[in-house]
């Protein structure tokens, strides 16, 4: 949300500021919106700036589409003379990568105060550079987040409970203990039934059953639409109104009610597997860069082909409907793939850099962190005391129960209330225990893979060089036998860094100079 300013001073530089916490209890607690709106008014008087528009978010930063962030974009693409933007942090302004690009678009000078980091068109590639690894630290740090919730649901699951929204048929409901289960829906559940006996009989099609369906009132319980062919299909080929489930790979005995038997189940999987098979191709060849290039004269997809059985020869599809140019000009021009293959060796070879470096930035980035790791500790704090508190609280009620002024069915509830509680203050904490262990080491990976990505890439399978080039390449066109790509952010960045330090090496710069085209001002920044 806006939140009011005063009226601009037109003798200063205006700046917007913009504050973030990532979820509704932290705005409960209100610790922290306040303290970075003060941190950042104090900032912009100590530093000349008039504050024009403050910017607020309550919510998580994982998915684009925040509201206060958008509505701050859109102010600053409708007022250039607004081009200085206050955060906090790093990982305040942005955890996901497309936000990271829509404000390097807006060409706007920004302002960390907690970090001491300024960033503008006009700093060094090494200030970007460090800034770049902070933001795919802050996004592999959302990752793992997501990666233990993950591991929540895989618990569940083990426990034969179904951890996720529900198909029709069933609802998502509270069961006694307090956990999310699924129940049968008895308005839909009898429909379900009736769409695996229609088409386990295998005389009539998919299409039909949908028509019948309908007929018999199947439609989404919220919105009254008919439920879609597709959907119908995919709730036949769904396990879970056996009783089972399949989840990461393992079938699982579902605690949930069955809706159908197992052999009916598979009578329809033999029906629609008998309509629905399809040839398989032989002889498929994986072409390690087919989807990866487009011909630089058309705009065409480069695509792979073999020739004379042995030799992978690359060329441009020239569709004619999409062609720009002349469509069959460009079909007969080909490159070698180890042409190609050799090409993007030498463009990984620019994000080289040395084990003196690697050190440095390591250094750095713990240095960096040591505010996010405070963070973390009081998180786990908070959720400690707010276990022990429950902890007493249910010691309280049992002496009471002891002494008679409550009966035992009430303290049953109340404690079973409670004590899943407690279970998810341990959850939470070892959740951000094993994220923060996990941050600093994902931000060191990512450089280490980008320092040994031209060794890993002559050693790996086609399928694993591809996808190794799409995670450090963009905008990969061919013309004329010659690969010309660029690097995503902040390999771009790197790559600059480093081509800046081995031009300084050979002009034989002290390793004083060398510490500076790498860090920057950062050390400064530490203190």
């Amino acid at each position: 949300m806006k939140r009011p300013t005063q009226p601009a001073d037109p003798t200063r530089r205006q700046a917007v500021i913009y504050a973030r916490v990532s979820s509704k209890e932290q705005e409960k607690e209100g610790f922290s919106i306040p303290a970075q709106l003060k941190l950042l008014k104090e900032y912009a008087a100590a530093n000349g700036f008039a504050v024009a528009q403050e910017y607020v978010d309550v919510e998580t930063a994982k998915q684009t589409g925040r509201a206060a962030f958008g509505e701050m974009v859109a102010y600053l693409k409708a007022h250039p003379s607004v081009r200085v933007m206050l955060v906090e942090k790093t990982d305040r302004l942005y955890r996901n990568l497309k936000d990271w690009v829509t404000v390097d678009e807006l060409d706007v000078e920004l302002h960390f105060p907690k970090e001491g980091v300024v960033l503008s068109r006009e700093s060094r590639s090494s200030e970007k550079f460090m800034h770049g690894i902070k933001v795919l630290m802050a996004k592999n740090y959302i990752d793992n987040l997501s990666e233990e919730a993950r591991k929540g649901m895989q618990e569940k699951a083990e426990q034969g409970i179904w951890p996720t929204k529900c198909p029709l048929g069933y609802r998502n409901v509270t069961g006694p203990d307090g956990k999310k289960i699924i129940a049968t829906d008895p308005a839909i559940a009898p429909l379900i039934v009736k769409l695996f006996e229609w088409y386990a009989r295998g005389d009539i099609s998919l299409k039909e059953v949908a028509r019948k369906a309908h007929a018999a009132g199947l439609v989404y319980p919220k919105t009254g639409a008919k439920v879609p062919m597709s959907t119908i299909h995919t709730i036949l080929r769904n396990r879970l109104y056996t009783g089972w489930f399949e989840w990461n790979g393992k079938l699982i005995k579902g605690r949930h009610e069955a809706l159908i038997p197992v052999e009916l189940w598979e009578r329809v999987q033999g029906v629609l597997d008998g309509r629905f098979a399809k040839k398989t191709k032989r002889g498929k060849h994986d072409f390690a860069f087919s989807g990866l290039i487009q011909c630089a004269q058309c705009g065409c997809a480069v695509v792979g082909e073999i020739k004379k059985q042995r030799y992978v020869y690359y060329h441009c599809t020239g569709y004619a409907d999409k062609c720009r140019g002349n469509p069959a000009s460009c079909r007969r021009k080909h490159v070698r793939e180890e042409a190609l293959e050799a090409q993007f060796t030498q463009l990984l070879g620019r994000l080289r850099f040395d084990d003196e470096v690697l050190e440095w930035v390591r250094e750095a980035l713990h240095a960096s962190h040591a505010d996010e790791r405070r963070e973390h500790e009081e998180a786990i704090r908070r959720h400690q005391a707010e276990y022990k508190r429950l902890d007493e609280r249910i010691h309280a009620m049992y002496v009471d129960k002891l002494d008679g002024l409550v009966d035992a069915a009430f303290f049953e509830r109340m404690s079973n209330q409670w004590r899943e509680e407690q279970n998810r203050c341990l959850r939470e904490i070892e959740r951000l225990q094993a994220a923060d262990r996990s941050y600093m080491d994902e931000g060191v990976q990512l450089l280490e893979l980008a320092r040994n990505a031209q060794r890993l890439f002559a050693k790996q399978k086609p399928r694993e060089k591809r996808r190794l080039l799409n995670f450090l390449l963009s905008n990969c066109t061919w013309e004329d036998g010659k690969v010309i790509a660029t690097f995503r952010q902040p390999f771009d960045l790197l790559a600059e860094t480093a081509l800046t330090a081995a031009r300084a090496a050979a002009a034989g710069t002290p390793r004083k100079a060398k510490t500076e085209i790498w860090l920057g001002d950062l050390d400064s920044n530490q203190d």
